[in-house]
C-alpha cells in the first residue's frame, strides 16, 4: 500500500506539473499578453491621471495666484477710489464753507449799505423836519411881529438899512 501510495503520489505529482506546465503555457501564450496589456494600460491611466492633477494643481496655483493678483489691484484701486472720494469731499466742503463765506460778506455788505441809506435818508428826513419846524416857526414870529403897524415899519426900516450898509 506505501507503494501503491508512492506510485499514486508520483503520478499525481506528474500529472499536476504537467498540468500546472500546460495552463502556464496557456497562460503565457493566450493570456499573459492581454494581462500584461492591461495592466501597462492601467499603469499608464494612473501615470496620466497623476500627471493630470499635477497639472491641475499648478493651474490651480496659478488661478490662486491671479485671484490673488487680481484682488490686491481691486484692493487698491479701491483704496484709489476711496482716496479721490475724499479728496472730492473735502473739496467740496471747502468750496460749500468759502460760499457760504462770500454769501455772507456780500449779505453783511448790502446790509450795511442799506443801514448807510436808511441813515442817509432819516437824516435827510430830520433835516426837512427841522427845516419845516424852523419855517413854521419863523412864520409864526414874523406873523407875531407883523401883527403890529409900528412894529412892521421899524423892521422895513431895519431891513433897508442893513441893505444900504452892504
Amino acid at each position: 500500500m506505501a507503494k501503491l501510495l508512492e506510485e499514486f503520489s508520483l503520478g499525481l505529482f506528474f500529472w499536476q506539473t504537467l498540468l500546472f506546465g500546460l495552463l502556464l503555457f496557456l497562460l503565457w501564450k493566450f493570456a499573459w499578453k492581454p494581462i500584461l496589456g492591461a495592466i501597462n494600460d492601467r499603469e499608464e491611466g494612473i501615470k496620466n491621471a497623476l500627471d493630470a492633477a499635477e497639472e491641475a494643481k499648478k493651474e490651480m496655483q496659478n488661478v490662486t495666484a491671479d485671484s490673488e493678483k487680481l484682488l490686491k489691484e481691486a484692493r487698491a484701486e479701491r483704496e484709489a477710489m476711496l482716496k479721490e472720494a475724499r479728496e472730492i469731499k473735502d473739496k467740496i466742503v471747502a468750496d460749500a464753507k468759502e460760499q457760504a463765506q462770500v454769501e455772507g460778506d456780500k449779505l453783511v455788505k448790502q446790509a450795511q449799505a442799506t443801514i448807510e441809506s436808511e441813515k442817509k435818508a432819516a437824516v435827510a428826513d430830520i433835516k426837512a423836519q427841522v427845516a419845516n419846524l424852523s419855517v413854521d416857526i419863523a412864520e409864526k414870529v414874523i406873523k407875531e411881529e407883523l401883527s403890529d403897524k409900528k412894529k412892521q415899519l421899524k423892521l422895513v426900516d431895519d431891513m433897508l438899512g442893513d441893505i444900504k450898509l452892504n
